[in-house]
């Protein structure tokens, strides 16, 4: 039947075109839940490409007396009448548009509505996506064009392209019912299809969709790792790498394919990083190393007190002074403009730069040592100064003239031994003891003087003090000289080695910035270093003490080691020096949450926020539970059992056992 023009009553089943401005809602239409704007977007973005493929339904508006207005009540075809609306508010059609309609007054409007609705049946999602790849590849259509013509966002035009391109097998497996949406996503990760059926062949029970992107990127490099913000993104994409992304989560940039391409980039930057603190600073050698190499064998020395230059000290005061000029002059300001901003931030270098020269290297040393050149965990660049190799060091002869250097952390073994060059020292430089003795005799009477000694210093504890920190001093500080005359020996433990990027944290760098400013304070020739410690301050002779002895602190548990009462005496040290690891770690999904089970994250979320909080995340992927605890713990002070401190009038009741528990039977790499 051709379609109409009419203004009188027209029958049923007529076919009539009716102006866009005599169209109204039905007050009888069966949906009362209005459209959303995206479902008119897309209808007015289908009908401007392609125009209305189905007729609307409609009836005559009859006034009180049964009367007809003129006007036509939509019964089926609302969402197309809105959307024209729509096109009619952006100008891309009149109002008096003719629509081609149906009238139909002999069903029921509320109950045809309604049939409309519901029965009918979606069309497959694996259809759909087939049906978006095949326009893209039969028509030629970009994600742009697509999505212009079904009113969606590129952005989901091409999630719709790439679950289209996920290999047939697995798709006819979703077809069937045998895969999740969340899992065809997650294999739409790449479009290889051979790995995409070799990773579904290799799935066991787990077929969790994070396994499955898991699987698919294990080859890969995220673009959080480090090497990727080392080297940047845009550095590797323009050396011809490649980079998978996820179109359906977060990926934080994806994943870096060409692992070894990467790699290259990384070392070539370290390499030219390495030669410009050479050819800058001076040193005879630098290393370029992703990690820092704890078993190097070296000595380390590092800077000491120098004075300024007049030039230096004059450009120093004058950029103070300029500084707190500035400061008093704007101290009431509640915004600095932007001159005044820079400025600070430029008379903050130049006293920062100026305050460094207070410290230098010994030229010597420069010229016979080298520096470490580092990638941190974070993706920075880190330097570490100062280290002589052995073919580097000063003949014996020449290092006996008091010119002792100092000692590397890293140089003292498991016995609390440092690695000497030289473990003997020349007897000749001991002074005229008059008359020649026997070994024998010499050895009875030295032992009379040590027994001497004993008495004496078991009465003056101050003086033990001294004794004890000149010992440890002179094994933490220096090599080659066996200076000490207290039998103690410091055993320090490498925590890099069981704690990865524990040297990157705020902690780790705290530590070390404590042991280097110890370290710039030695005197050169270990022979002075008793009266370096005998004439500190008490605070200061105290504080020195108190950082040697810090650093042969072992708290670290070992599963081959069964060491109950050293744990527990860790246990009464944490109680003694007030210990708060809320300071020093935080628990996150890095840390802590990623690491342990899902009922394990629960509970921590239960201990440290609320059952109800546990309670939402529970049926959560492991993942996103862990990223979604870790906001949730971050205003609290809770701490996993391992690290909790006892309150001072609480017993402790065993070597931890508790913590030992969680400690095994929580970690879930």
């Amino acid at each position: 039947m051709s379609a109409k023009n009419v203004e009188t009553n027209p029958e049923t089943g007529t076919e009539i075109f009716i102006p866009l401005n005599k169209l109204k809602k039905s007050p009888k239409n069966a949906r009362k839940t209005p459209h959303s704007e995206a479902a008119i977007e897309a209808y007015a973005a289908s009908i401007a490409a392609k125009g209305i493929s189905q007729n609307l339904v409609i009836e005559p508006e009859l006034d009180g007396e049964g009367a007809v207005t003129g006007f036509y009540c939509v019964t089926i075809g609302e969402g197309r009448r809105l959307a024209q609306l729509l096109r009619v508010k952006r100008k891309e059609i009149k109002k008096t548009e003719p629509i081609r309609c149906i009238v139909d007054t002999a069903n029921d409007p509320h109950e045809i509505s309604l049939d409309e609705n519901v029965t009918r049946e979606n069309m497959h999602p694996a259809d759909q996506f087939e049906a978006f790849k095949k326009l893209a590849e039969e028509r030629n259509f970009g994600a742009e064009e697509i999505a212009a013509r079904f009113g969606v966002t590129p952005h989901v035009v091409r999630q719709r392209l790439r679950l289209g391109a996920v290999s047939p097998r697995l798709m006819q497996v979703y077809r069937e019912g045998e895969l999740s949406l969340d899992q065809l996503i997650a294999f739409a990760i790449t479009d290889d299809h051979a790995r995409q059926e070799g990773v579904y062949e290799r799935l066991s029970y787990n077929r969790d969709a994070s396994t499955i992107r898991r699987m698919l990127t294990e080859i890969h490099v995220a673009a959080t790792d480090r090497r990727v913000r080392f080297v940047g993104i845009e550095a590797y994409t323009e050396a011809g790498g490649t980079i998978l992304r996820d179109l359906f989560t977060e990926d934080c940039g994806g994943y870096l394919e060409d692992v070894a391409l990467l790699d290259l980039l990384v070392t070539a930057r370290l390499g030219r990083e390495a030669d410009a603190v050479r050819a800058t600073e001076g040193w005879k050698w630098t290393e370029a190393h992703l990690d820092f190499p704890h078993a190097h064998g070296m000595r380390r020395t590092y800077p000491h007190p120098v004075e300024l230059s007049a030039e230096d000290q004059a450009a120093l005061a004058t950029a103070q002074s300029e500084f707190d000029h500035l400061t008093e002059q704007h101290q009431t300001a509640e915004e600095l403009s932007d001159e005044v901003d820079a400025r600070f931030g430029e008379l903050e270098a130049d006293i920062e730069r100026l305050e460094a020269k207070r410290h230098a290297y010994d030229p010597e040393d420069i010229g016979r040592g080298g520096a470490f050149v580092i990638l941190n965990h974070d993706g920075t660049l880190r330097i570490e100064r100062g280290f002589i190799r052995p073919g580097d060091e000063k003949p014996q002869s020449e290092a006996e003239q008091g010119d002792d250097g100092q000692m590397p952390d890293e140089n003292v073994g498991e016995g609390g031994e440092a690695d000497h060059p030289s473990e003997h020292e020349d007897d000749g430089d001991d002074e005229d003891e008059g008359p020649s003795l026997s070994d024998v005799l010499v050895r009875d009477l030295t032992a009379h003087r040590t027994l001497g000694l004993r008495l004496n210093l078991s009465e003056q504890p101050e003086v033990a003090v001294v004794a004890v920190t000149h010992a440890l001093a002179a094994q933490i500080f220096y090599v080659g000289a066996d200076a000490r005359v207290v039998g103690i020996q410091p055993v320090r433990m490498d925590l890099s080695a069981h704690a990865d990027g524990i040297e990157d944290a705020p902690a780790g760098k705290e530590w070390a910035d404590r042991h280097a400013n110890w370290a710039r304070q030695m005197p050169r020739d270990v022979s002075d270093l008793w009266t370096f410690v005998a004439e500190l301050d008490h605070d200061s002779r105290m504080a020195l003490f108190a950082h040697c002895v810090a650093l042969t602190v072992n708290a670290v548990r070992l599963p081959w080691e069964r060491r109950p009462r050293a744990f527990a005496a860790a246990d009464h040290l944490a109680e003694a020096v007030a210990l708060d690891m809320t300071g020093y770690w935080r628990p996150t999904a890095r840390s802590y949450l990623g690491r342990v089970t899902k009922a394990a994250i629960l509970e921590a979320v239960r201990e440290g926020v609320s059952a109800e909080a546990a309670e939402r995340l529970s049926d959560m992927k492991k993942i996103e539970m862990a990223e979604a605890a870790e906001q949730l713990l971050a205003p609290t002070d809770w701490l996993p059992a391992l690290l909790q401190t006892a309150k001072p009038q609480q017993e402790t009741e065993g070597p931890t056992a508790a913590g030992d528990e969680q400690m095994h039977s929580q970690a879930a790499e």
